[in-house]
């Protein structure tokens, strides 16, 4: 009798502990879509965002690594995964401002923000036109400039065409998720033109408050000097060891990484990621 009631003790505590495990998956409309978002894990808030052409399955393992310690919120962006799309471009600004809604949508007034790649953009944009709903930024494979994209990329957009992506494996992968199944060429002429965008946030970048961590790769999409230059934006690159705070901002560059080889080192950006959302720092000498 006591071992069957132990079992079923066991059972029961590991049906829970695996369903606490699975993220809840939900949908709320905001600016005319139907967002689709996960939340999984306890802690503070953590808003992630993903790449272009990318949705919450293709980040991987750093977001079940991240909730055991924050509540994550996933989002798919617009037309992107599961999110409908709608008869408006993909700007930066106009994700940023899905983002702030979404915030106001799930009751969320503060969050920290994890992006990568489009998703770090959009998080830019985010500490810059709503600066009170972020505590901290982490932004993998961000530019603040059209002019720190590798030359190599800059020339490459002018090359880009729909009919160049839709042979691309994420192409299927698209259709397994999509509110609208035959809705990939549409997505990829937005993200496209969202290539073709102006980007010159300087200034506003300089004039920011939100402590940011910069993540690239050594060989990412963007040049090492513009990671370095957005960082001294920020306020980094002074040397430590003279008695002066470090600043909030830090920067950290993955060796032997291209652009799509940063989400795929999740134990690397999460010993990157957990010490600045807790404020750790490694300890010198003269301290």
């Amino acid at each position: 009798m006591f071992r069957t009631a132990l079992i079923a003790a066991t059972l029961l505590v590991t049906s829970s502990l695996l369903a606490e495990a699975q993220p809840a998956g939900n949908r709320v409309k905001v600016n005319g879509m139907q967002i689709y978002y996960e939340v999984s894990g306890h802690g503070d808030p953590l808003v992630v965002l993903h790449g272009a052409y990318m949705n919450i399955p293709s980040m991987g393992t750093i977001i079940p690594k991240l909730a055991k310690t924050h509540k994550v919120y996933a989002i798919e962006l617009q037309g992107h995964g599961r999110t409908t799309d709608i008869d408006r471009p993909i700007t930066y600004p106009n994700l940023a401002d899905d983002v702030a809604a979404f915030m106001d949508a799930v009751g969320l007034k503060k969050a920290d923000i994890f992006g990568y790649s489009m998703g770090a953009a959009a998080g830019l944009q985010v500490a810059i036109r709503h600066p009170e709903k972020v505590n901290k930024l982490i932004a993998a494979s961000v530019a603040y400039d059209a002019e720190g994209w590798q030359p190599e990329f800059r020339a490459f957009i002018p090359q880009m065409t729909v009919e160049m992506f839709v042979g691309m494996p994420f192409a299927k992968d698209y259709r397994k998720l999509a509110a609208n199944p035959d809705g990939f060429p549409a997505l990829v002429k937005k993200l496209i033109a969202l290539e073709h965008e102006p980007m010159a946030w300087e200034a506003d970048v300089k004039a920011m408050k939100t402590p940011v961590l910069i993540i690239t790769g050594d060989a990412d999409v963007a040049t090492l000097e513009h990671s370095v230059a957005m960082f001294r934006l920020l306020g980094g690159g002074t040397m430590g060891d003279m008695g002066k705070p470090q600043p909030g901002s830090r920067l950290a560059v993955l060796p032997a990484t291209s652009h799509t080889a940063v989400i795929n080192q999740p134990e690397l950006l999460h010993a990157f990621i957990e010490p600045f959302l807790k404020g750790e720092t490694p300890k010198g000498m003269f301290e």
